[in-house]
C-alpha cells in the first residue's frame, strides 16, 4: 500500500515543501493534483508573510496546481484575524516587508515609527531589515508595546540556500529589551491550529502534515496528535538535536507520497 492511501486529510507546508524560492519542487504539482483527483482533502499552511495568500494562489495555479484560494492559509491571515478582534484602531510598528504592512493596514491599524505612540510591535520575515528598524522596535517594546510575531522561523528557504527569518530578530530583541515574545501566530501556535480546524474538518488518525521544518511543521503535528512527514527539500534539520520532534516519516520530497510502495516509519 502506498503511503497516501493511509490518509484522507493532508496539511502541506509551502516554502521548502511545494516550492523553494520561486522554483517548484519537482513533481509537486503532479502529486497535489493526483491527491485532489482521488478525493483527498488538502490545505496549504505557510508562515511566510512576504506575499499574500492570493499571490501564492496565483503562483501555484500558473505552475499547474489544481487548487482553490481558500485552501491557502498564512500566518498573516491568522494574525489579522486576531488583531481585528482584539486591537482595533491601534498603532503598530512591524519589522516586515511592504505587502505585510499593507495587509496590517487593511484592518484599521495605523503604522507608526514613533516609539512613544507604538502600541504593538510585530516581527516577521523582512529582507530589508536594518539596525534602525531593530532600534525602533526595541524602544517601543521598552515603552510597553505588545511584542508579537507573525512567525518564529529562524530561517527561510530560498533557491540559493536560506535567509534570516523572524526567529533571529526575535532573539535579538529579547536580548536587547529583556522582554520575551508574548504571542506568535504561525505554525505551531494554537492560533494557527485553530484556523486550520476551521478550514479542514479532519480526523486525527487520517491526517498527515508534510513539511520541511522540525520546530514548526513537525512540532505542530505533535501538538495536534497527527502523523507527520519531514521532506528534505527545504531547510536543514538536525534530528539528533530534537529528541522530542521525530517525524513519523522522512521523505526525499512530496513525490514520495505517491511513488513509494512502502516507507519505513
Amino acid at each position: 500500500m502506498k503511503l497516501y492511501h493511509k490518509y484522507s486529510y493532508f496539511i502541506f507546508d509551502l516554502d521548502g515543501t511545494i516550492y523553494r524560492g520561486y522554483k517548484i519542487i519537482e513533481r509537486a504539482a503532479e502529486t497535489i493534483n493526483h491527491l485532489t483527483e482521488i478525493g483527498k482533502k488538502i490545505i496549504f499552511v505557510s508562515n511566510k508573510t512576504t506575499d499574500t495568500a492570493h499571490d501564492y494562489f496565483i503562483f501555484l495555479r500558473k505552475s499547474g496546481f489544481e487548487i482553490q484560494e481558500n485552501q491557502i492559509l498564512t500566518s498573516t491571515i491568522v494574525l489579522k484575524n486576531y488583531l481585528s478582534e482584539n486591537f482595533k484602531k491601534k498603532n503598530f510598528f512591524a519589522i516586515g516587508e511592504k505587502k505585510f504592512l499593507d495587509e496590517m493596514s487593511q484592518i484599521n491599524l495605523s503604522y507608526s515609527e514613533d516609539e512613544s505612540d507604538i502600541q504593538i510591535v510585530i516581527i516577521t520575515l523582512d529582507r530589508t531589515f536594518n539596525y534602525e528598524k531593530l532600534e525602533i522596535a526595541a524602544r517601543a517594546i521598552e515603552n510597553g508595546a505588545k511584542f508579537f510575531a507573525a512567525n518564529i522561523d529562524d530561517t527561510c528557504p530560498v533557491e540559493s540556500g536560506e535567509v534570516l527569518d523572524a526567529g533571529s530578530i526575535i532573539s535579538a530583541l529579547e536580548k536587547r529589551t529583556k522582554r520575551r515574545l508574548e504571542l506568535h501566530f504561525g505554525k505551531p501556535s494554537e492560533f494557527m491550529i485553530g484556523e486550520i480546524r476551521k478550514r479542514l474538518n479532519f480526523e486525527n488518525v487520517k491526517t498527515l502534515i508534510i513539511g520541511d521544518r522540525l520546530e514548526t511543521d513537525i512540532a505542530m503535528g505533535k501538538i495536534m496528535s497527527v502523523d507527520t512527514a519531514l521532506v528534505s527539500t527545504g531547510v536543514r534539520n538536525s534530528l539528533n538535536g530534537n529528541h522530542n520532534l521525530h517525524p513519523t516519516y522522512q521523505l526525499n520530497s512530496i513525490a514520495d507520497l505517491i511513488d513509494k510502495e512502502s516507507i519505513s516509519e
